[in-house]
């Protein structure tokens, strides 16, 4: 649960990511905004979700419709709970990963660290395969409302969001996930070739 936690606040955190994709993606194309315009309303909406002491959603150029502001609303509570998860886990998880240093068992996390890499793989052939079908079932797993869908006239910040964007954002979250279990494995193979 942590490191999903930590990936998940990473992600979020990728204001970089959505920079890329401005570009990449041609968002502003049909859009009469500069980039530095959009990306300071892009922050604004990070902010919102991620910070708690940031109560309201007030970005520049893009106004929300009460069923919008729900929905950054719920989303911002997820993260809220994300990362109260994250604060208790971390402590946690760190003095474990110490005692099995302290004890010498770190070998003991290869098989599971192997086990837990196999996941994402599968998340992935899904997410490749038919993004819009996974996007709606995810929206519909996490949400009890139908607020995500918006509409472009009301809330035009879903025309700055493609839903390519979102894609990167899940399979920059599998790279984040994949990559520190990589380094666990890496390390477990250092510890087991050591008491070999």
């Amino acid at each position: 649960m942590c490191l999903l936690s930590w990936v998940i606040l990473l992600t979020f955190s990728s204001t970089w990511l959505y920079r890329l994709d401005v570009h990449a993606l041609g968002i502003l194309t049909d859009v009469p905004m500069t980039v530095s315009r959009l990306m300071h309303n892009y922050h604004q909406m990070i902010s919102y979700v991620l910070f708690p002491w940031v109560q309201h959603l007030q970005m520049s150029d893009f106004p929300s419709s009460y069923a919008g502001a729900q929905h950054f609303a719920d989303v911002k509570q997820l993260v809220v709970v994300n990362n109260l998860v994250l604060l208790v886990t971390t402590p946690l998880s760190g003095y474990f990963l110490h005692q099995l240093r302290r004890q010498k068992l770190l070998w003991q996390l290869q098989r599971p660290v192997t086990v837990m890499a196999l996941i994402p793989f599968g998340l992935l052939v899904l997410l490749l395969a038919n993004f819009q079908t996974f996007f709606t079932d995810f929206h519909q797993v996490l949400f009890r409302n139908q607020d995500w869908l918006f509409d472009p006239v009301i809330d035009p910040i879903i025309n700055v969001l493609p839903e390519a964007f979102f894609m990167h954002c899940f399979i920059l979250a599998i790279v984040l996930f994949e990559g520190c279990l990589l380094g666990g494995w890496l390390i477990s193979r250092r510890a087991l070739d050591q008491i070999k």
